[in-house]
Order: structure tokens, then sequence, then C-alpha cells
């Protein structure tokens, strides 16, 4: 069932097995996984099936530090995989790992134990297979093009995305037609309500765009509602501990962690390529994919480093182009055009000619657009006409392939988790009157020390691996320049044995209330580099089977 509250709110609602908060990747997968368990199962989502201006008012957060972008925290069904380009990879062995130079690093699993759920992930969540990110998979395209390049310190690592990215929301619809498995729209939980007497939390207390108040009655509560709303939610919740549900160490909101992103560094080429398709980018076999660059794991190690990585982005005579991003925006939103290029081109290696193609949506692609936005976007067409033309060119006649002589390369940090990184309560209030999330994070010395020592090495090994050189100022930058947020909000819920520097245990229980879990980026003790969403699906997975093993116990 489906019903949405802000149109038809009952007077009470009926009382659940297991209550899932959000219905972004983790809190759809974690329902979709118990659906046919024969619990009862609710999920309640802030949002509506479309985004609402009132939804989007509720993604306001106040930032300190790096910016946080609002379509990070969609209030829609399905969150953020709505505005996502579907990039994602596994972590990496290093990320899992004590890290002695590393303040609180180690996960309390070990990444073999997540493994099989991985591929569970790949089988009912279309991620790519495991062996997709490997010298079989997408790793053969590296004997295409001009460059072979043998490396010392440095590997790749491939990152893949479905050429459709997933909507969870939209795919995973299906599962409210189980009897007993209830979606409700338009619910927004203001705070989870405690029993002290019984020591666990019963009620969910939500209200409506309507101002209607009602409370939801469960026996399981999985909290997934993003990094950020994660510990805003427990920070708001005092009935069971004065400084927030499983507070009681002022563990809540810190360790927060991103992947800060941006430009930085061009590699001029020893001569001009036409195509590197493997580092360049590329679409084959209905996944889009390119490998970056980041140090072994061997020499992170040596060097007390973290795992950062650099992508290369080939300069064309468009890049920067608005009027072709605006290009792009339209094709993808035209699905009809879309699929018929793809068709087109099934089983064909397609280079992508322009970053904006795939990968890493932008400010532009992704904000509300009204009538007068694609005006806008056909207006920037038309105003850069000359370069959409060559970008045009360039992309539909199949054999042109434009000399590429200049590379730039974009980079992803990877953070430690540092305590001071934080979410709290801000001052300024949201449309119910709750204090919105107040984001505090910074690079630390650690964190640009490694993307640092990463440019050097790539500035060393370029030559010798007959590429060109590299030209970078990163050392010296003042300001930091890496300061993009990559809607990747982490650790701040984190996981592990320890009740003093963590939240949740190895189950993603919290550690004080028996019956209250957080699934989704929030538990991630460390970020490695890599996109975290196969990793919130496969996590959330393997918390479905524990929920599972313990309704049946």
């Amino acid at each position: 069932m489906i019903r949405d509250l802000g149109d038809d709110a009952p007077a009470t609602l009926p009382e659940y097995d297991v209550c899932i908060v959000g219905s972004g990747p983790a809190g759809m997968t974690v329902a979709r996984e118990l659906s046919s368990g024969g619990l009862r199962i609710a999920v309640l989502e802030s949002g509506k099936l479309k985004p609402t201006p009132f939804g989007d008012r509720l993604r306001f957060v106040e930032s300190d530090g790096i910016r946080i972008k609002e379509y990070s925290r969609e209030r829609v069904l399905g969150g953020a995989s709505s505005t996502w380009a579907g990039l994602s990879a596994p972590l990496d062995p290093c990320d899992f790992v004590e890290r002695p130079w590393m303040r609180h690093s180690g996960w309390p699993i070990a990444r073999a134990e997540l493994l099989a759920h991985y591929e569970e992930a790949c089988g009912r969540y279309r991620f790519a297979a495991l062996e997709r990110f490997g010298p079989s998979g997408f790793g053969a395209l590296r004997s295409k093009g001009s460059h072979q390049p043998a490396w010392k310190s440095l590997e790749e690592k491939i990152f893949l995305a479905c050429a459709e990215p997933q909507h969870f929301g939209r795919e995973h619809r299906s599962i409210f037609d189980a009897q007993g498995v209830d979606l409700y729209l338009d619910a927004t939980v203001l705070a989870l309500e405690a029993d002290a007497m019984r020591s666990r939390v019963d009620r969910a207390r939500l209200r409506t765009s309507q101002d209607k108040e009602l409370r939801l009655t469960a026996g399981v509560f999985v909290i997934a509602t993003g990094g950020i709303e994660n510990a805003r939610l427990l920070l708001a919740s005092r009935d069971y501990c004065e400084r927030g549900l499983g507070n009681e160490n002022d563990a809540v909101g810190r360790y927060l962690m991103n992947h800060p992103k941006h430009y930085h560094g061009v590699l001029r080429l020893d001569r001009p390529v036409d195509d590197l398709p493997y580092y360049f980018g590329c679409i084959v076999d209905d996944y889009a994919g390119y490998a970056g660059l980041r140090l072994r794991e061997e020499v992170q190690r040596e060097r007390r480093l973290l795992n950062s990585y650099a992508r290369f982005e080939p300069v064309f005579p468009w890049t920067g182009s608005t009027g072709v991003e605006s290009l792009v925006t339209i094709v993808k939103r035209t699905k009809f055009a879309l699929k018929s290029f793809r068709a087109r081109r099934k089983g064909k290696v397609v280079t992508l000619r322009d970053y904006s193609e795939t990968g890493d949506d932008s400010d532009l692609q992704n904000e509300r657009k009204s009538a007068t936005g694609w005006l806008s976007l056909g207006w920037n067409v038309l105003a850069d006409s000359p370069r959409v033309a060559s970008y045009a060119y360039y992309r539909f006649a199949e054999r042109a392939k434009p000399p590429i002589g200049a590379v730039r390369l974009r980079n992803f940090m990877e953070m430690e988790p540092d305590p001071e990184n934080r979410v709290t309560l801000g001052s300024s209030r949201d449309a119910f009157g709750q204090q919105v999330p107040f984001v505090r994070h910074r690079c630390t010395e650690l964190d640009r020390r490694s993307l640092v020592e990463l440019h050097k090495t790539l500035r060393d090994e370029f030559p010798s691996a007959g590429l060109g050189r590299l030209e970078t100022t990163l050392e010296s930058a003042d300001p930091w320049p890496i300061d993009q947020d990559a809607s990747h909000h982490m650790g701040t819920t984190r996981m592990g044995n320890d009740p003093r520097v963590s939240v949740v245990d190895r189950t993603c229980k919290i550690h004080s209330v028996p019956n209250v879990y957080l699934a989704g980026a929030s538990v991630f003790p460390t970020s490695g580099c890599a996109n975290p969403t196969f990793t919130i699906v496969a996590l959330a997975i393997r918390l479905a089977r524990h929920l599972r093993q313990g309704a049946r116990s």
C-alpha cells in the first residue's frame, strides 16, 4: 500500500514489526530484502513521489567549510538516487584495515564478509559485477588507444555506472504491492520516542506538510535518511538520552567524511592522442566507466597516506562550455533520444566527449527546472553555438576523433575520520520548527598531504610512462582548492566495537538501544575513495539478513 499522509492522514497508524525511515538506496534495499519475510513493514518518506517545493525547503542545511549541495539531500521517493549519475565502485582492501597513521581507522567487519553482499547487490540492484572492475572486465579496454603506461608507485582503480542509473524509488516501488508492506509519503519523522521503563524506542513522531502530527509504533526501527539526517534525527530524539539517542559518549554526528573534489593540475601530452577510452571514460556493454589513478596500497603504507585518486579529463575545444553542458542535459532528460543513440552504438566502445556526459552531474544538471529553466538551457546552446556544433560533430560523426593535447586532473580525496568534522543542530529552524543540521567539515593536514603526494608521484611518473609533464601547484595552493561537496556524507553514526568512539555495533545497531539500527554511509568507519552507494546497498542487504534472523529466533 502507498498512502500520501498529506492528502489522506488517518487518525492513527497501524503497528508494524519494522519501521524504515527513509526511502533512498539504503532504506529501499532493507525494505525489499525484508518484504518477502512475512513481517509487517512501514517505510516513512518525508517527500512524495515527485519533488515538491515544500520538500525542497526541508533540504536546507547550514554549512561551515565545504558547502553541502542541496540536491545531495533529496526529499522524494528514492532519495538521492533520483538525482545521482550511478557511478560507484567497491571499497578497497586497505579501507577496512587499521592504518596506524590514521586516527580511528579500521572496520569491525572484514572486506571478505561484504563480498557476497556486493555480489547480491549486482544481481538484484543492477550494480556492475565485481569482475567487471578487474582486468578481464572494463580493464580489457586498457589495450585500446595509443598508450599503455607502466606504473611504479601508482595503480588504476575502475569506476562504473549503469548507462541508465538506478532510481531506487521507481525501480523497487512494486514491493509496496505486497501484503503488509506499506509506504507513507509526506511523513517527516521529527523524533524517535523511547519508553524509559522498557529501555527501547517505541514510536516515531512524524508530521505532514499539512501540519498533522501522528505516531507510528514498531518493534524495530531502521534509520536510513542519509549521513547528515541520520545524525540530526538521533540528536533531536532526547527521550532516552538528553544529548540525543545513542549519544551517551558524544559520538553522534562526529567523524563526518566526504570525498572533496575539484580540478587541479594539467597533463601536457608529449604528442596529441585521439582516444584513450580506458582512462578518458567511455560507455560499453550498458556501463559507463573510467580508470582513475591512486597510490598502490603498499606505497600508502610506506608514506603513511590516505587512499585518494585522480582521474583524467581530456581538454577539448569545447571543454567548459555551458552550451555543451546544456545540450547534454537536454539529451539526458529526453529519454527516447538517449536510448536511440545508445541503440545505434550498442556493442561498440563509445568514448566520452565531455565530462558532463556521465559520472558526476553538475549543479546545472541537477537544479530544479521550470519551463523558464528549460528555455534557458536552449538559450545556452544557441549562445555558444560554434562550440556546441564542434562538440556535436565529434560526438555524432562516428569516425571523427579530435586530437587531444592536454588533460586536466579531477581530484577526489579520502578524508580521515576527524571528530571535529561533525553534524550538530543549528540555530535556524525548518518548516516544522525543528533545528536544521549544522555541518562543519574541512580537510585535515593528512587529507591534504595525501593528495599532494599523489600529485608528486604523478608528476614523476608521467614522463617515464611516455605521457608528458604534469603542471600542478597543489603543494603551495592557498586556499586549498579541492573544496567541492561530492554528496557523499559518511561516518556520522560510525560502526565500531568501542562505544566511546562509535555509535553502532558491527550489526549496525545503536550500542545503547536494543531495537534501533542505522543504514547508509553514516555507519562507515572510514570512507576510502569509492563512491559509496555500492557499499551502502551491500551493508543494507547484510542488515536485512540480520533482522530476518532476529525475527525468526
